[in-house]
């Protein structure tokens, strides 16, 4: 409402149509060309807003159409009101981590049906399993007693397989209509592992296969310290070539994952250098053959000086020599 009715009489004369207003009189027309300002009369002033409002309803009609023409389909609200039934169950779902529980079901009822058809599995071929028992290997590949043969998904069953770190490859074969093949290459163990006070038993390459030591692995060589499980088959493979030190030797400790030190059996330790660990092996070969240095009263032995070797006696032992290197004193006698 702009205070002169022109919102009121926009509604009212929506569809009339637009009237021409009347000519004016020959006495106006007199009067108009009689007057020095002209203003238009508040009648023409009207008209002029009637034909502005008349357009703008015009183009509110024709831009409104198509929405006020609108008819929804049948059975629109039934559509709707399912997706938001839909909708609401498929958040709860989620929400309360529902979706492995509702996959299991699926797929357990896909099975059923093909096992009904013909295709459960009626024999599992295993081999190469030595120390994973067959339960293990099963369980590991994702196979029960409900599982079908016709939906068995071979690949994701052998990732499963080879995510066990003792199996370093597996095969899965299907053989129509019942039966399964398992073909697995284990890891060998190679080593105990100590960090940080923990023990594992290692493979070659370092994987660790257990986090705990079994007593079947008590025999194993043992390696001490952060990064030892990736240097040990070198290490170890350079102490075979001498194997009265292997033999003796209860732990190879890595220093600072530069250097190693072995603890023998008897408690001494021998620290080797970082470069030539082999030369220093050899002399400690020559020197235990010559002055059977591993069986004396010794705590630690050093070679990481190419010129000398460096030996720690024991407390009894340093005593025994510190004594026996005292000079000796005749007691004096009385004269008869």
């Amino acid at each position: 409402m702009d205070g002169r009715g022109r919102l009121a009489q926009l509604l009212i004369r929506i569809g009339a149509p637009f009237e021409r207003p009347p000519a004016p009189s020959s006495r106006n027309r007199t009067n108009a060309r009689v007057s020095a300002t002209p203003r238009p009369s508040r009648r023409r002033s009207n008209a002029r807003g009637s034909i502005f409002d008349h357009r703008l309803v015009r183009t509110f009609e024709r831009r409104l159409a198509p929405i006020l023409s609108f008819q929804a389909p049948r059975y629109a609200g039934f559509a709707a009101s399912a997706l938001l039934i839909l909708g609401s169950v498929g958040f709860g779902v989620v929400r309360g981590e529902h979706l492995p529980t509702i996959g299991t079901a699926l797929a357990d009822a896909r099975d059923a049906t093909a096992n009904t058809a013909g295709f459960r599995i009626a024999a599992i071929a295993l081999s190469g399993q030595k120390q994973i028992s067959r339960e293990e290997i099963l369980a590991t590949a994702g196979i029960t007693g409900r599982t079908s043969l016709l939906f068995l998904d071979v690949d994701a069953a052998r990732e499963r397989l080879k995510a066990n770190p003792w199996i370093a490859d597996a095969t899965v074969l299907k053989l129509y209509p019942d039966r399964l093949q398992i073909g697995i290459v284990e890891r060998e163990s190679f080593a105990v592992w100590q960090k940080e006070g923990r023990l594992s038993v290692i493979a070659r390459d370092g994987t660790v296969l257990e986090p705990y030591v079994a007593r079947r692995f008590t025999r194993l060589p043992q390696v001490v310290g952060q990064g030892a499980e990736k240097q040990a088959e070198e290490f170890l493979a350079l102490l075979d070539r001498y194997p009265l030190i292997r033999d003796q030797v209860r732990a190879s400790i890595l220093v600072a994952d530069r250097r190693w030190n072995l603890r023998l059996k008897n408690g001494v330790d021998i620290r080797l250098p970082e470069s030539e660990p082999e030369q220093a092996l050899e002399r400690l070969v020559a020197l235990d053959r010559d002055k059977k240095l591993l069986s004396r009263d010794i705590v630690a032995i050093d070679l990481r000086l190419l010129d000398r070797v460096s030996v720690r006696l024991s407390d009894a032992a340093a005593q025994a020599r510190i004594e026996a290197l005292k000079p000796k004193t005749k007691k004096k006698g009385n004269d008869a």
